[in-house]
């Protein structure tokens, strides 16, 4: 046995090798290919991960060098991951629609000499920048489609990249098993860029060891059982599906499987039946949205089916999966409801055997939390940064749905108890863990995030009622004062918001310039779809049906519902339905879906502004780019929507 395997693994390949070593037949990994799942036993991940490991060899990529991942999750975005950091080489993995300027930004930050990139989608992507940048001399594709004519110098494809390997010669072997061995904990692992929606995307250095630590932690406060299924899905752009799907992957290990397109996402789940299903809140609002939608079609008699058994799991479970402290008639009647009707919903969610349901990357409304506990899908938050790691867990029997989860102060073998303090400013400081390594070619960027030894999160929190819970409000810097001087959070308005079937997205606006709070609203336009066609509402164009007046008063009629929850000061008062969709290619959102705040606050000035001066109608001009490229402008006459001043004035509180 190699030296790796005769300690403690203490990088990712070296967990690869121990797995390989020690159960070499379990399945790892599935792929749904042309209808069928293909199957890969350890042993097969270990020989797919060597080749590759090779393959960079031979194209003289080295320790300490960077490759980026442009790719969907698949397994050959796992096996490029793990032989880049075989052979020493950090990674950076890339949203699989990110633009080529986004691409040109990274290659050139990162210093990256390689692209492992999908299809000819993401080949087209990276040629020009690989013209801008001699540094990056080799792209490596694995979907032939398109891509036969293509005679780019050092564009080659899977089969040619890993010919050094065919056949395997001892020698190679024991030069692979060699470079895994070299590997430390502290050796860097991944570059996890910043959305960048305070300025230009900076690199989060994250060693094996940082890693290994979130994913252990995570492991053990979800008590993650061995070889469960788990569908990955999310970017592993994302710390955390870095943390769970390719780092306790390996360390647990789990069984992690991929959907043969991104669009199948659900199917598989239902397939597959998982047992771990992680979504970021947009999911987790959609699969709630499409309840709501789909009940819109329903029956009168089928929509009062499902309400009652909603009520039902809400009254047996609410917080908590155990029923036994219930009333015995809500006992009683559980059963029924789950037979009738919340079995059938877990079902065509895919969640039948969700033992584990997480969400993380933004905060989630606690109405989404009390719908699928509801379900019998209790649902917990992962609170963390990519910069320092994981910091809350929802824990134990018990969620409380208007916190993020309680503080993990728990050691492992490669990180020590976090620590955690909350300023008298309400930001958030934590250290501990496996430290903050900084970010990546930017020491003075690294220095403004550290107070005294204390990382500065730069999220405010408040505390919960056990002391050790955090209830999350916005980042620092978003937290809002008016005119009059009302202290506002603008993002817990917005994820309540968002709970609405009817909002796909929501941008509240107000600052100490102003003297109430407003909103830019994205209405859903397939939910409103299905509502205007229910309620005898013609529309054309997403623009037309936006500013139709009966879609406006059922948004002021959702506005005005959340209104009653807050503080008088904090209540909206009048909103637009923007002409269309916030899109992250336009630069109105994050990869990641978060809202660029300034850039659409200057984009859609003239709606802010007609909105504080109580104009009817205003008249706006949009740049948009189309799918193919093209640019235009989407010239529209937008409504502003008013709140009914009753709901403005109700008398509770948050």
């Amino acid at each position: 046995m190699s030296a790796a395997l005769e300690q403690k693994p203490q990088t990712l390949p070296q967990w690869l090798l121990h797995n390989a070593a020690t159960r070499p037949n379990e399945v790892a990994q599935r792929h749904k290919r042309e209808g069928v799942w293909k199957e890969f036993s350890w042993a097969d991940v270990r020989d797919e991960v060597r080749a590759l490991a090779l393959g960079l060899r031979a194209r003289g990529v080295q320790r300490g060098q960077t490759v980026v991942l442009l790719s969907e999750n698949r397994p050959e975005l796992y096996w490029a991951e793990w032989a880049a950091m075989a052979v020493g080489a950090k990674v950076v993995a890339l949203y699989p629609d990110a633009a080529e300027s986004e691409v040109n930004y990274v290659v050139e930050d990162a210093q990256a000499v390689c692209v492992f990139a999908e299809d000819q989608e993401q080949v087209d992507k990276v040629l020009p920048v690989m013209a801008r940048h001699d540094a990056l001399r080799t792209v490596v594709w694995w979907e032939s489609g398109g891509l036969w004519s293509y005679r780019n110098e050092g564009l080659l494809g899977w089969d040619a990249f890993r010919a050094p390997a065919q056949p395997i010669q001892p020698t190679d072997e024991a030069w692979f098993e060699q470079a895994v061995a070299q590997g430390r904990s502290g050796d860097i692992a991944v570059l996890s860029y910043t959305s960048g929606t305070t300025g230009a995307p900076k690199g989060v250095i994250t060693t094996h060891a940082s890693l290994m630590h979130n994913a252990e932690l995570i492991g053990q406060t979800m008590r993650v059982p061995e070889g469960a299924e788990y569908l990955s899905y999310i970017p592993l752009s994302w710390a955390t599906e870095q943390w769970v799907g390719v780092t306790m992957g390996l360390m647990r290990p789990l069984r992690v499987s991929f959907a043969e397109q991104p669009d199948q996402i659900q199917e598989a789940i239902r397939e597959l039946a998982c047992e771990i299903v992680f979504f970021g809140p947009r999911q987790w609002e959609s699969l709630a949205a499409r309840v709501h939608a789909r009940m819109l079609d329903a029956a009168p008699w089928r929509q009062k089916v499902v309400d009652w058994g909603l009520r039902i799991g809400r009254l047996a479970r609410a917080d908590q999966l155990d029923t036994r402290a219930r009333a015995w008639w809500v006992r009683a009647l559980l059963p029924v409801a789950d037979a009738l009707v919340l079995r059938p919903l877990r079902e065509q969610l895919g969640l039948k055997r969700a033992r584990i349901a997480f969400t993380g990357g933004a905060a989630v409304a606690p109405d989404i939390f009390r719908l699928f506990a509801a379900m019998g899908v209790m649902l917990r938050n992962v609170y963390g940064c990519s910069e320092f790691g994981l910091i809350t867990v929802h824990q134990g029997a018990r969620v409380n749905a208007e916190t993020i989860g309680e503080t993990v102060t728990l050691r492992s073998a490669w990180g020590e108890p976090m620590e955690w303090r909350v300023t008298e400013a309400g930001g958030l400081e934590v250290r501990g863990g496996a430290g903050f390594a900084g970010y990546w070619g930017k020491p003075e960027k690294s220095a403004e995030k550290m107070n005294e030894g204390w990382f500065q999160t730069g999220d405010a929190v408040g505390q919960g009622p056990s002391g050790n819970e955090l209830i999350y409000y916005d980042r620092v810097e978003h937290m809002n004062r008016l005119q009059g001087g009302h202290l506002f959070s603008k993002q817990f308005i917005e994820v309540r918001l968002r709970f609405s079937p009817y909002i796909r997205e929501v941008m509240v606006v107000g600052d100490p310039t102003r003297e109430h709070v407003t909103a830019l609203v994205n209405i859903d336009g397939d939910v409103f779809g299905r509502w205007a066609e229910r309620n005898g509402v013609s529309f054309t164009t997403f623009t037309d049906l936006s500013q139709r007046p009966e879609v406006l008063a059922q948004v002021a009629k959702e506005i005005a519902s959340v209104n009653q929850a807050l503080p008088e000061a904090a209540r909206l008062r009048r909103f637009v339905n923007l002409p269309k969709e916030l899109d992250a290619d336009e630069g109105e959102l994050t990869r990641t879906r978060k809202l660029k705040r300034d850039f659409i606050e200057q984009r859609y000035g003239v709606l802010i502004d007609a909105m504080y001066a109580d104009r009817p109608r205003t008249a706006i001009e949009i740049p948009v780019r189309y799918q193919d490229g093209r640019a235009g402008v989407l010239r529209a006459d937008v409504t502003t929507g008013r709140v009914p001043s009753s709901a403005r004035n109700g008398d509770q509180n948050p």
